[in-house]
Parts: C-alpha cells; structure tokens; sequence
C-alpha cells in the first residue's frame, strides 16, 4: 500500500486554514525523494511516481470529488489531447524545515506542472492540487510554475493555470510571498507575449487572486470556485458585513457584476471544454497570426433579412447579437463577459475562416450607451486583439455616453477615455460598421476614421451627428419653437429637416468620413473584402518605452 502522506485539507469552503498537521503517525510521513541504501532505484522511482500520482491520498479525493470537483490530473486529462500531457518536476518536494514540515513531503508538492497540446498546438500548464496540502503555495511549488512560465516565453506558447488553492503556505513565511511574487513578475512580463488563461476551479484568496486578474482571460465554475481579497469572516469583523463566498466572490458575483470573470461554467469539465474552444481563436503568441479554419459558409452570402433588422425608428431595439449571428461564418459567434456590461457585447468569430474580435454596442440594454463598465469591457478587448494580431470588427449603434451623477462621479470621463486609448493605439485592421446612431464623443470613441479606422462603413439608416435630431432641434431652433403658435408641429418640421441634412450616412460619405454607404444584406461581403484588403496592414505606433493609458 502506497504511503498517505500530507495534510487533511479544510473543506473547500476554508481554503485559508489548509497547513499541514504535525501529529501524523510515523507511518504516514514522507521524509523526501531520498535514495534509501537497500532500495533499487528503479523500484525507488517507481516508488515515488506513484506516490507522485496519488496526490493527497484516496481519502481526499474522495471529498474533493464529493465536492463535486476534479482532480488536478484529472482537469488536465480534459483539457489537453488524449497523451499528450508532459509533466515536469514531478518529484520536487517543498525545503521547509520549520514546524514538522520536514516529515510531510509529497512528490509534487501540490502542483502539478508541465506541457501538452489542445487541438495539436503547444500549451503550457500548471494544475494546483488541492488534495495535497491544500493546493499552497511554498517556494518550491512557485518555482515550478515559474519555470514553465519561462519555458512558454522562450518557446512561445499559451500559459493555461488551473487554480485551486489555499493561498501562501503560513509554515513558509516571506518565501511563500516571495514565490508570488515571481509568479507575479512572470504574468507581467508575458502580457501581450502569449495568450494567458485563469480558471478558477477552487478556492483563490488573498494576493492569490493578483495571477488571475494579470491574465488575460479568466474562468470560475459555478457553486466550487470564488475569488475575494479579504474573506467574509475578516469583513464580518471590520465592516460588521454578513456576507457568503458565494456572494462575497463566487462565479456569478465576478461573472455578472464585477466583471473579473469572463465565463462561468457549471461544472469543472465544461469550464475546461470552453478553454478548449476559446484556444481555437487565438494564436500561439503575438508573432503568429490566428488559426485558420476552413469554412463552406460562402464569403459573398448576401441576407436579404438584414435590410429590415434594424428598425427605422431610432427609438425601436433590436438584438445586435443576431446581426453577429447572420454575418460571421456559420452563425459562430463566441461571445465573451457575456452577462457583464451587457449594453456592450465583445468576443470572437471568424470571416472567411480568419478570426476576428467582435466589439458591438447592445440597443437592447441602456439603448447601448456607453458606461464605465462597457467602456473598460470593451478597451480591454480592444487590447487583447491588438496584442495578438485578431483584426477587430465594430457594430457601432450609440446614442452617447450614459448620463448620470454616479457615472461622472464614478469617472467616466477616464473609463470612457481607455476604449479611446485602445482604439487610437490599435494598429491591427479595423472594419467598423455604423448600423444606426452614433452620437457626439461616442461616434469618436467606437473607431472612428479618426482613430485610424481603416475601413468605416455605415448602412442608409445610420444617423451620423453631435447630437440626435431632437436634443439638436432643442439647442439650434430654440427661439423659433418658442415663438411658434403650434410648437409640436414646429418642432417636428425642424427634426425632418435636420434629419435629412445632418442626421444620416449621406453627409458623412460626402466628407470621406465614412467610406461606403452599403447596403445591410452586403455587410457579410464587405467586410471580408475588407479584412482581404487589409491583411497585409502595417502600422506603427511612435517610438516609446510604453504610452500612459488613463487607469
């Protein structure tokens, strides 16, 4: 019978308390990876691969299972090609001396680390075991993520780390932080080098929570996984506040209103299936271009349905998101944050089997005005498909910046600026499409051809303006409205006439500022064109160590 070394974790509900115990009998304790004199190093090796296999013991995968969870090995099997899993480092063991922790070493040391494939391409990927000390961090541990993260650097491939953690082993002190920090550094330094994705699969407390929101994408699973600086227990005793995990940090809290999670998933396997997916748009690092995926979802469709889409009427929604639908290929559209900011819709697709990021406001929440939240949604994004080389696509149909004292007082002003930064920084192509209104600074800020929108479209029904008709009406024939016997009558005959010269794509197109009035059954067609033409796009940004975005 293999040897059940380690800690019984807490509950997953306790992350913070999983430290070893140090009253193990004898038997139960692992000194190390240590050649015994009588023993054959064969029979040594295989000795401590499978105690390396056996992580926390049987007893406490049972739990983590009973807990509705996946093992770290398991969670890799998912989300990787069937053997193509190469694990490093498997039998590093922690250097703690203090406490009793020299008896309790397991292979591995609550990690499990190393590289394989999704879909045939390279990834690096680190599992933390939850099973086996509690999934903590020792310095140790942090070296074995680190290296991988060097490893990925050097060779140009995704970082993928499953998270599901106690936090900072308490028996290690400042080495504990101290491999945080490198962790830490190592996020930074990869950060528009190659794609990084978080899942959330467990607990993720305390400056745990920092890797994650470096990243670029991050996952939860609903019900078993949560994300929270300070604890409700800490909270309950500073603020006097009762609040759950679940409510404190769970999936739907980050999903839906924070916004520190960009999916949320049931269960551990379709989180790990959605990793699967979302690695299918991207490329291996910012020096490849994306995948290209054969399509039969011919590039000159036309649909005769989206002439009528959107409605005539400014004040009449419509689904932006079945507009997406009928224009990419195969009405694949994988949309990301989608229950955060949902005035702003953003994710990925492909035309013409090429994959592009989707940025698009949403008329059928707020009228699909620009907030705070929608703001830095979208710039986020915005930058992400820069640094990645994944042209960027925009639906523009904004009445303006949202009104309000808690939105100026929130700092609009510096939110909305960062969707502007991101775009005026962007240097992949842009295709922007105007379907209806865009108004005032927001026509500015959504790509506009002074941004360095390389192709700007608009369908005959945008309405192109400072202001809508009736708000511009108010200002500009205020004197004549209020000298009017019949002012309704007045007022409407001034909207029409602004209407007709200023408030359409007619104008605009006369000035270069948009460059092709099309019509909606061709959008599919046009912005392939487009993206055709642009492939070959080269841009640059001035000479500089880095620009000073407004955070």
């Amino acid at each position: 019978m293999l040897p059940q070394n380690g800690p019984k974790p807490p509950a997953a509900s306790q992350p913070t308390e999983s430290q070893p115990a140090e009253s193990q009998p004898a038997e139960k304790r692992q000194a190390g990876t240590t050649i015994p004199p009588a023993m054959d190093p064969i029979a040594h090796l295989d000795a401590l691969n499978r105690r390396a296999l056996a992580g926390g013991g049987k007893d406490r995968i049972d739990k983590h299972h009973e807990a509705g969870k996946l093992t770290a090995r398991e969670r890799l099997d998912l989300l990787l090609d069937p053997g193509s899993f190469v694990e490093l480092d498997r039998l590093v063991v922690h250097r703690c001396t203090d406490f009793g922790m020299e008896q309790q070493k397991v292979p591995g040391d609550g990690v499990v680390t190393g590289y394989g494939t999704i879909d045939g391409r390279r990834v690096f990927v680190f599992a933390q075991d939850f099973t086996v000390f509690g999934g903590s961090l020792s310095r140790a541990y942090a070296s074995k993520v680190v290296k991988i993260m060097d490893l990925a650097m050097r060779t140009g491939a995704p970082i993928i780390g499953l998270n599901d953690s106690g936090g900072a082993r308490i028996q290690e002190g400042v080495e504990s932080l101290a491999g945080y920090g490198e962790v830490f550094l190592r996020n930074t330094l990869a950060s528009g080098v190659v794609p990084q994705i978080s899942a959330i699969m467990g607990p993720c407390a305390g400056g745990a929570v920092y890797s994650p929101a470096i990243t670029d994408f991050v996952f939860m699973v609903e019900g078993t996984s949560y994300m929270f600086i300070t604890g409700p227990d800490v909270i309950k005793t500073v603020t006097h506040e009762d609040v759950t995990k679940e409510e404190l940090g769970g999936a739907s809290a980050h999903a839906v209103k924070s916004g520190c999670a960009h999916f949320a998933s049931p269960d551990d396997a379709q989180c790990l299936a959605t990793i699967r997916e979302l690695m299918s748009f991207l490329p291996a690092n910012n020096h490849e271009d994306p995948p290209v995926r054969e399509t039969s979802d011919p590039s000159n469709r036309e649909d005769a349905e989206l002439d009528t889409l959107v409605p005539t009427d400014p004040m009449k929604a419509y689904d932006v998101k079945t507009l997406i639908a009928r224009v990419v290929d195969d009405a694949d559209f994988f949309e990301v944050q989608a229950s955060h900011a949902m005035n702003m819709v953003i994710g990925f697709a492909r035309m013409g089997g090429r994959t592009v990021g989707i940025v698009a406001n949403q008329p059928m929440v707020l009228a699909g005005c620009l907030d705070i939240q929608a703001s830095m949604k979208a710039a986020r994004f915005v930058r992400f498909c820069d640094c990645f080389n994944i042209p960027i696509v925009s639906f523009v149909d904004v009445p303006g910046f949202l009104p309000g004292v808690d939105q100026e007082a929130g700092g609009i002003i510096k939110h909305g600026a960062k969707l502007l930064y991101a775009y005026c920084e962007a240097t992949v192509p842009k295709v922007t499409i105007i379907t209806r209104k865009s108004y005032g600074g927001a026509y500015v800020v959504m790509s506009s051809k002074q941004l360095r929108g390389d192709m700007n479209l608009a369908y005959p029904t945008a309405e192109i303006a400072v202001m809508g008709p009736d708000g511009a009406v108010n200002i500009v024939y205020r004197k004549e409205i209020d000298a009017a016997e019949d002012k309704v009558a007045t007022k409407a005959k001034f909207v029409d006439e602004y209407r007709r010269k200023f408030a359409n794509p007619f104008k605009a197109a006369e000035l270069g500022v948009i460059d092709e009035v099309i019509y909606p059954r061709q959008t599919r067609t046009r912005v392939i064109q487009s993206l055709e033409m642009l492939r070959d796009k080269r841009d640059q940004n001035p000479p500089k160590k880095h620009g000073n975005l407004p955070l």
